[in-house]
């Protein structure tokens, strides 16, 4: 049985950009205007259709509706298929398929839940990386990725084991292509925010499975390689908990037809065994990656300044994960003289900084020293 679309609300959710945009890129082509408010669009082998430019007219869902039955008979699709292209036309449709749930495409509630909330994740990590990628994001002081993440709507899933999809906009190309589409993508800085999150989206997804495929062979930088291409510790926790919900990930982004490029989707793959690799890169990340503004206590261990230096290099004995570390600072003439202080009279000391780790070594930058008060009414 073939379902129709009927829901008035739902038939007005296109939008006549979206509906251009789908049929020039089935191969209709505008021949000449219809009155005030429409185009006449055909093409070789191509039936006639009047496509309205607004929405506003009183019969708008009515006219979607006899669309949606011509685009079908003619692409010989069913009209549900027809009207989710028609909605995400102009978007940038993200689908994250969970693969190997049970036969009726349901899954558990609690795993439900975990794909949305990972899959916001996900693309909030992208986000974050368009700027300026880095291992590891504060992803809610990130204003820019929050406002365009506010700006994306969860589709409706879709059958085929448990899809989520995320509609996530993108302005239109201006003026619309008519032309054959050109192979070559904008450079990154020349698209729009709202595309280059998506560019980044699929350009980490592949290159964090290149990395893990890399990292299994011995190499033990293909992770930090690839911080370039927007991989994160956010990004690989979130596709790691996507993982751990299905037997295989399938996460792939079908381009607004607004906004057209060569390909018209694209996918990458993950598999389970892939969940355990992603999360040790993300622990790996958050190990290594710098702690700004960290408050230390400890005790200064050595001290270091030649004649001609004016800042001194320090040594000190603090806890740092409930563990005693070794941390070494460079401290301007102030700060170095205050160490020398503590260290000569054996008392402890608070020390603020932005904290790193290289290897096995710690250090603190933009650093400065206070000594511990002795008092004990002192908080």
């Amino acid at each position: 049985m073939k379902a129709k679309i009927l829901d008035v609300e739902a038939l007005r959710a296109i939008s006549p950009m979206a509906l251009s945009a789908f049929a020039r890129s089935e191969g209709w082509s505008r021949t000449e205007s219809y009155g005030a408010h429409a185009d006449v669009y055909a093409g070789p082998d191509h039936p006639e259709v009047i496509l309205p430019r607004t929405d506003q007219l009183a019969d708008y869902a009515a006219v979607m509706s006899r669309l949606i039955g011509v685009f079908a008979a003619h692409t010989g699709r069913d009209e549900l298929a027809i009207y989710r292209d028609l909605v995400g036309a102009d978007r940038d449709v993200v689908r994250v398929r969970a693969v190997g749930t049970s036969d009726d495409g349901s899954i558990p509630l609690d795993a439900g839940v975990r794909i949305i909330e990972k899959a916001r994740d996900m693309l909030l990590a992208a986000a974050c990386a368009v700027n300026a990628p880095q291992s590891i994001y504060r992803a809610g002081a990130n204003r820019q990725a929050l406002e365009y993440m506010s700006r994306v709507k969860l589709g409706q899933t879709e059958h085929g084991s448990f899809v989520v999809t995320m509609l996530a906009p993108v302005p239109p190309s201006l003026p619309p292509a008519q032309a054959p589409l050109s192979a070559d993508w904008l450079t990154l800085e020349d698209e729009p925010v709202e595309r280059q999150v998506t560019r980044r989206l699929m350009t980490a997804l592949r290159a964090s499975r290149t990395a893990a495929e890399l990292a299994l062979s011995g190499d033990s930088r293909a992770f930090e390689d690839a911080v370039s291409a927007g991989v994160s510790a956010n990004l690989c926790e979130a596709v790691a908990g996507l993982i751990e919900q299905s037997q295989r990930l399938d996460i792939s982004l079908t381009w607004a037809r607004t906004r057209p490029i060569a390909e018209r989707q694209c996918q990458v793959t993950f598999s389970r065994n892939d969940a355990d690799i992603l999360k040790e890169a993300a622990r790996t990340f958050h190990m290594r990656a710098p702690r700004p503004d960290v408050k230390l206590y400890g005790t200064v261990h050595s001290l270091k300044r030649d004649q001609d230096d004016i800042d001194g290099v320090v040594t000190l004995k603090a806890i740092i994960d409930d563990k005693t570390r070794s941390v070494s600072a460079v401290l301007d003439p102030v700060n170095y003289s205050v160490a020398v202080q503590a260290h000569d009279a054996q008392t402890q000391v608070i020390v603020t900084g932005d904290l790193q780790r290289n290897g096995a070594r710690w250090h603190l930058t933009n650093a400065s020293v206070i000594p511990l008060p002795t008092d004990a009414d002192t908080d």
